[in-house]
């Protein structure tokens, strides 16, 4: 049995609007850089609060299940009723989130804080993917992949911002922030005019015809593959993002700016790494890309927690690099599995690996607690395993 998707009326084929891609990528780029100034600020609030790892992995998931819960949500609600004027809403939540966080003085409001700054990620990460598609003008990896680079840079600069900045000044510090995310929801206003005039465009436009998809069962097994491989890729960067810098810090004996910037080497080189597997994907086959990328780091891993400092930089880097390039190909080829379903696919995909990743972070908290932070390390190394069942996965570019 086959099942039918009806997809959005589109307008003819148009050119790539590239002002709308990169507004839309540097949204991206500081929605997750103010995203990432919470975990960059993990060991500042750890000795401020005499946080545990278990505490510390408990904001993670509760920051990311926020992020992750309604993502799906929204974007199938914005499917049927787009809501173009979403985007700078989902910045809002995002800066009251922050300044809260500034003023936090106990573990209750920093949980409270993160759960604000998730739902400000939780709206903003479907609507503006649906933006980069529409604004592709067909190329599809090239736009997913600009506008993830965006998110990536920032996930990169927050631990930097963090690091430079909020660490030597204290919590307090935390709501000079503000600014940047007023930024950009100026920034987010003028993208959302875009796309209020693209909606308008289309709505008298006469319904696409009903697209034939794979069978229930291909479908079904076919999200179980991209769970699994969504699972791998983002439960090692979660034990990344959380817990690298107290690894550095007890492996190596690094103060906290130190290993701070040693994370940044696996985050810039993740930025690099995202950047390049969409339009690659789009000349190879977006299969080739997550074949390679989930599994490719399987050497690196398995080495990173027995290696010196200085070796260590490198893996990091290769490691980041080569996992990251999957993402943007996962997001076009679900997608295509489903077309249609654009928003809801997306939220899908960003909201299973924020949430995933939540998960993850706890769990491996509870394990660092009771055992160390180098088992964390020596246990997630075997992750990349999961890329194995790339092979399973149904062939679109024969479709």
């Amino acid at each position: 049995m086959t099942t039918t998707t009806a997809a959005t009326p589109q307008p003819a084929q148009q050119a790539t609007s590239l002002w709308v891609l990169f507004a839309v990528s540097f949204s991206h780029l500081l929605n997750d850089l103010l995203q990432a100034l919470l975990p960059g600020i993990y060991p500042l609030l750890a000795e401020l609060y005499a946080l545990d790892f278990t505490q510390i992995g408990l904001i993670t998931l509760v920051n990311q299940l926020t992020a992750s819960l309604l993502q799906p949500l929204v974007g199938h609600y914005t499917d049927k009723y787009p809501k173009p004027y979403s985007l700078p809403v989902a910045m809002t939540f995002t800066l009251v989130g922050l300044l809260l966080l500034s003023v936090a003085d106990s573990f209750p409001m920093l949980l409270l804080s993160a759960g604000l700054i998730g739902v400000g990620s939780s709206i903003f990460h479907p609507e503006s993917s649906r933006v980069a598609r529409m604004a592709s003008g067909g190329r599809l990896g090239f736009a997913q992949s600009l506008f993830q680079v965006g998110g990536n840079l920032g996930t990169a600069i927050g631990p930097l911002m963090a690091a430079f900045i909020i660490i030597p000044r204290g919590q307090g510090s935390i709501a000079w922030y503000a600014g940047v995310a007023l930024v950009a929801i100026a920034v987010l206003y003028a993208v959302s005019t875009w796309y209020a005039g693209q909606h308008r465009r289309t709505r008298g436009a006469p319904p696409a015809i009903r697209a034939k998809t794979l069978s229930r069962n291909t479908l079904i097994g076919a999200f179980a593959i991209i769970g699994v491989l969504l699972t791998s890729k983002y439960v090692y960067t979660a034990s990344m993002t959380s817990f690298y810098s107290f690894f550095l810090i007890e492996k190596f004996g690094l103060d906290a700016s130190s290993a701070q910037l040693c994370l940044f080497v696996f985050l810039g080189a993740s930025a690099a790494g995202t950047f390049l597997g969409g339009p690659i994907g789009d000349r190879v086959g977006r299969k080739v890309v997550i074949w390679v990328s989930i599994l490719g780091p399987l050497p690196f891993t398995l080495a990173l927690p027995y290696v010196g400092l200085e070796l260590s930089i490198v893996l990091t880097a290769l490691i980041g690099f080569i996992l990251s390039s999957a993402f943007a190909a996962i997001v076009v080829y679900a997608q295509e599995l489903m077309p249609g379903r654009v928003g809801m696919i997306a939220g899908m995909i960003f909201g299973f690996a924020f949430g995933i990743a939540a998960l993850g972070a706890a769990v491996m908290g509870v394990v660092a607690d009771a055992t160390s932070i180098a088992f964390v390390f020596q246990i997630c190394a075997f992750l990349p395993l999961g890329g194995l069942l790339t092979a399973l996965l149904p062939d679109m570019r024969e479709r």
